[in-house]
């Protein structure tokens, strides 16, 4: 484990048991931006950082009860909160590292990711790893269920050019990364960037 991790995994665990009661309008964000993914049934799909599993109810009814749902995080104690919630009868949660997927290649049809991107501690090589185990044509779904200018204003921040959520700054590091950047919203009450796996 990097500091990085080891900061990461800080700062949610003090956060894990309150999570969803901080948020708890945020349901229907999470539900149209997994909508997004325009999942069949039968499909596979990989919420990464996935957290206490917001997620993973609306992931699995896009898949249905054939597809696959698996949700992994770095935190023991979001993983936990997930279970209390019940989230794990929507998918399988594994304790892992985005960097180093315990999947086979080309085996999901998307990754749905929210918040993960500014917890990367190498987001270039994380997201070649997402793009390493999703299939040619597959997708990803970055979100934020604020916006940055939002996000930035409630921790009292600015956003700054150098933002890796920038589209400026997104498009190449996805394109570096094995991924197209295919739709980019930026709106208060939403961030989405949709990318499709490159063949």
């Amino acid at each position: 484990m990097t500091d990085d991790h080891a900061h990461v995994q800080e700062f949610f665990t003090a956060r894990a048991a309150d999570w969803d009661t901080r948020f708890p309008d945020d349901g229907p964000a999470y539900a149209a931006a997994a909508g997004s993914l325009s999942l069949s049934p039968g499909d596979a799909v990989l919420d990464a950082g996935c957290g206490t599993g917001r997620a993973l109810p609306a992931l699995r009814a896009a898949v249905g009860p054939q597809g696959t749902v698996m949700g992994v995080d770095l935190t023991v104690a979001m993983l936990e909160a997930a279970v209390r919630a019940g989230r794990d009868r929507d998918g399988v949660l594994l304790l892992a590292d985005v960097a180093r997927l315990p999947l086979r290649s080309a085996s999901l049809d998307a990754v749905f990711a929210a918040g993960l991107i500014s917890h990367l501690s190498r987001p270039g090589p994380d997201l070649a790893e997402l793009a390493r185990v999703v299939r040619p044509g597959g997708r990803l779904a970055l979100f934020h269920p604020i916006g940055r200018a939002a996000l930035a204003a409630r921790h009292g921040r600015r956003i700054t050019d150098d933002d890796l959520r920038a589209e400026p700054n997104l498009r190449p590091m996805l394109a570096r990364s094995g991924w197209r950047l295919d739709a980019y919203t930026d709106e208060d009450d939403r961030f989405l960037a949709l990318a499709v796996r490159a063949s």
